[in-house]
């Protein structure tokens, strides 16, 4: 486990549970320097003090908030940490929620393990956990922390207590606007989603990876090496803006995921909707020619059933 990121108090009514906060989580994802193109020489980012025209040390840096242009009243750590907050030193459970109740849009990505601080913190940490983890709801706490009040979602995983930061209301943003409006569904087509949704669903995404740091890592590899770095794959074939039947579609999807499964499905196309270029084409063409052809084939049809007949 990483270091503890903060040591302080879970507040469960008259409960105190001495904890440690660690990050549960880590970032995998392959970084890369600034270098000259030229010489592969590392592009460094130097701070300078616009007053002095200097280059300052991280010693001489502190925190300044603008009050209006031109005017910054300096704030020292110290001061952040007297602030007179009552989750300064304490995770204060105020509520427990269902877990359904929780918009997936307000959590923040940020997740750390709670580890209980000393043998006399044992106990109630267990107590919490098991009456968690007995129920659909989680617990919602403030907690202050770098300058700043959180809101945290506590759960249960593993018997381990995690939290989650949550996003504050007014940081979640308005969404109401960017739904379509005019779109026209049928009942047919949602419940034809819905089987797909059905044909789809697990248990278990524990099987996931991340592809493309997997395929940059052998490039990186091969170059290094100096080796050619692997051929790419051939991509697929991009939809290009076709407009296709919606209903065919999700039945196509439909029965490919359940052969993804072993399950039979029978057969199904996916057929293109008539497009304006092709409306345009049978203009262009004339009524005439489209009236002559119908008539010779209707024609060439009925010595067909004709002979059918005898």
């Amino acid at each position: 486990m990483p270091r503890p990121l903060w040591s302080g108090a879970i507040s469960f009514g008259l409960v105190t549970i001495p904890v440690k906060l660690m990050s549960a989580t880590e970032d995998r994802s392959v970084r890369f320097h600034q270098v000259h193109t030229e010489d592969l020489g590392r592009v460094r980012v130097r701070k300078y003090c616009e007053a002095e025209d200097r280059e300052v040390s991280a010693a001489e840096i502190g925190k300044g908030y603008e009050v209006s242009k031109d005017t910054l009243v300096a704030v020292t750590d110290e001061e952040l940490e007297r602030m007179p907050l009552p989750t300064a030193k304490a995770i204060e459970i105020v509520a427990f929620v269902p877990a359904a109740s929780i918009d997936p849009v307000r959590l923040s990505g940020d997740s750390y393990f709670l580890q209980y601080d000393g043998q006399v913190a044992a106990k109630p940490y267990v107590l919490i956990a098991r009456a968690l983890a007995r129920n659909t709801k989680v617990a919602v706490a403030k907690l202050a922390w770098h300058g700043r009040e959180r809101l945290v979602l506590l759960r249960v995983r593993d018997g381990a207590l995690i939290a989650h930061v949550l996003k504050w209301d007014d940081e979640v943003r308005d969404p109401s606007e960017l739904a379509p409006k005019d779109a026209k569904v049928t009942d047919s087509e949602i419940d034809e989603a819905l089987q797909l949704i059905d044909s789809m669903t697990t248990d278990d995404i524990s099987g996931y990876q991340d592809e493309y740091r997997k395929t940059l890592e052998a490039v990186l590899e091969a170059k290094a090496e100096g080796r050619q770095p692997p051929k790419p794959a051939e991509a697929a074939e991009e939809p290009g803006g076709k407009v296709v039947d919606l209903m065919a579609a999700l039945q196509e999807s439909v029965r490919k995921a359940q052969a993804a499964r072993g399950e039979d499905a029978g057969d199904a196309e996916v057929h293109a909707m008539p497009t304006a270029k092709k409306k345009t084409a049978r203009k262009t063409a004339g009524k005439a020619p489209v009236k002559k052809t119908a008539k010779k084939s209707a024609a060439a049809k009925k010595p067909a059933r004709g002979q059918r007949g005898a």
